[in-house]
């Protein structure tokens, strides 16, 4: 089969190939997929999984990629839940080869099925983006009704989808970005929109929740902007600044397969759209790696067609 290949740690983008490698083994309770879309994040080149794995052995070259949806080809041992055949998305492994590549193994627990009136594209779009606003916003977080919540990046993968899902759930949301996002960030629902140009206003009212996903000065700053007993929840980097009498936190984005069929049942009643930018061939997934090649919205490697 045919995949992108990560081969030189130290060489970045440049590192990456078109190759051949072997089809994917379907380990125990593995389903084999093959790939009609994948998602990918240009910073996971970075990530320590990309080049180890979970034992710290080199493993390269690696196929990077996170975020898959396609056909179930087979199923491993003792596997259930799924069939073959059926169209699913979610989650790969960090530390195993990823989605962009013509197939994939996956641990069928990291993947939900697809309902067939929601295209490939879309769905490799949504999981790490979708998961990580989810869990951020209600298990981390835990906002309720009522209360005001600041999104950074709101124009952004998780960001967009963060505002959303805040303002259904009934908070009011402030949404930060450049000055070229005001339209998109209060046309996805934020009720009030900073811009991260003229800087973060010392001003900006005290909020209940910041849900950040930048780092830096902008988190640390963000800190005094929390009312006392707030929540600071970062993506970027651990908050070294806590709000007031408050928490502060850093996670990562885990696996759930039920979260991941809710999260496709509301992009199918329309209650959540899924900002897809470029759809790009495989032959075309090392330059749409490069940080020039950047578009509003997702980028998303079709492999193959239904």
């Amino acid at each position: 089969m045919q995949a992108i290949t990560a081969t030189d740690r130290d060489a970045g983008v440049s590192g990456l190939l078109l190759t051949d490698r072997p089809y994917p083994h379907a380990a125990e309770n593995d389903v084999v997929v093959r790939v009609h879309a994948a998602g990918f994040t240009r910073g996971e080149l970075a990530w320590p999984g990309t080049w180890a794995d979970r034992t710290g052995r080199d493993r390269t070259p690696s196929v990077p990629g996170h975020e898959v949806s396609g056909v179930v080809a087979e199923l491993g041992y003792g596997t259930t839940g799924l069939t073959v055949g059926q169209r699913v998305f979610g989650l790969t492994d960090w530390t195993r080869d990823g989605s962009l590549a013509e197939y994939v193994a996956v641990e069928a627990r990291n993947l939900a099925p697809l309902p067939a009136d929601v295209d490939h594209t879309v769905a490799a779009a949504l999981p790490i983006s979708g998961l990580t606003a989810w869990q951020g916003l209600f298990d981390h977080a835990r906002i309720v009704t009522g209360q005001t919540v600041l999104i950074h990046g709101a124009a952004g993968a998780v960001g967009s989808l963060a505002v959303q899902l805040a303002r259904e759930a009934g908070t009011r949301v402030i949404g930060t970005g450049r000055s070229a996002d005001r339209d998109t960030v209060l046309a996805l629902g934020a009720h009030t929109f900073l811009d991260l140009d003229a800087g973060l206003p010392a001003d900006a009212g005290e909020v209940d929740v910041v849900f950040d996903v930048i780092g830096g000065d902008v988190l640390d700053r963000s800190a005094g902007l929390v009312r006392a007993g707030g929540t600071l929840v970062s993506i970027a980097q651990p908050p070294t600044v806590r709000p007031e009498d408050g928490r502060a936190l850093f996670f990562v984005v885990e696996p759930d397969r039920a979260r991941l069929a809710d999260l496709a049942q509301r992009v199918r009643d329309g209650r959540l759209r899924v900002r897809v930018g470029a759809v790009r061939p495989l032959t075309e997934a090392v330059a749409a790696f490069a940080p020039e090649q950047r578009v509003p919205g997702r980028t998303v490697i079709r492999i193959a067609e239904d």
